[in-house]
């Protein structure tokens, strides 16, 4: 399996003398055997590479600003060493992101989400990179932004919990998938009845740990090694196995990561 958005370089993994470096061999060990870990500011990137460094053929690396974690002062700056940092190590990494619009929180900066979300689109497009997309409460603001795109990359909707119009309308704009974490597994989500509208080559496993354990972990530290349950819920809910589940988004991420 491929865990395709995990932050598993979070400070919760170091608290209680844990690292990082034990969830990693964790979800080794449960059969996850690759890792995208996507960055949300540019002081992320050292705790990223020290992974990266412990385990090369098992995580791999984005970079990018979130949409909430936009310095009151500085924007500029951040973007600036983070661009800097792709473009001089464009090997090092598999997309841009964690990227995007949340307008959940603070509808304040709306048009400076979106000018921030498009400039990172648009480092995306010149490398060749695909784009981790964060999008709570702005689909309208993220599908504008990207439809005015001179040249569009692929992306992945991450921790995707829309509906499935909601599909309709992001798979009308360009070649996009599907992040599908614990959210799928809790008792009150419609996201399983959203599930056979996804087509099976746009599916992507991740957990987006440490947030959104899945059912029978709820209310704990989420990690890459509880992908398992999550998956194991997508097969019950498509009438298929967790076999078939772990192949196809296996090869899905393989596709869009190029791992």
């Amino acid at each position: 399996m491929v865990d395709t958005h995990t932050h598993l370089y979070d400070p919760s993994f170091c608290a209680d003398g844990e690292s990082p470096s034990d969830a990693v061999r964790r979800a080794l060990e449960a059969g996850v055997e690759k890792m995208v870990l996507p960055g949300c500011l540019y002081a992320d990137l050292s705790l990223m590479y020290k992974l990266k460094g412990e385990f090369p053929d098992n995580v791999y690396l984005a970079a990018g600003l979130h949409p909430t974690e936009l310095p009151k002062e500085g924007v500029a700056e951040e973007l600036e060493k983070i661009a800097a940092r792709l473009r001089e190590h464009t090997a090092d990494f598999v997309g841009v992101g964690e990227i995007g619009i949340d307008l959940y929180w603070d509808k304040s900066r709306r048009e400076e989400q979106m000018a921030v979300f498009e400039r990172q689109c648009g480092w995306a497009a010149e490398l060749g990179l695909p784009v981790i997309i964060h999008c709570r409460e702005g689909l309208d603001e993220t599908l504008e932004v990207l439809h005015g795109l001179p040249k569009l990359p692929q992306g992945v909707f991450h921790s995707f919990s829309g509906a499935g119009a909601d599909i309709e309308r992001i798979l009308s704009v360009g070649d996009f998938y599907f992040g599908i974490n614990g959210i799928v597994t809790f008792k009150n989500s419609g996201l399983r009845q959203v599930l056979p509208s996804i087509p099976a080559d746009r599916l992507l496993l991740e957990t987006d740990s440490p947030y959104l354990a899945p059912v029978p972990k709820r209310g704990r530290r989420n990690e890459s090694a509880y992908l398992p349950f999550t998956a194991a819920c997508i097969a019950e809910t498509l009438g298929t196995t967790v076999e078939s589940i772990s192949s196809q988004t296996t090869a899905n991420a393989r596709r869009l990561f190029r791992l």
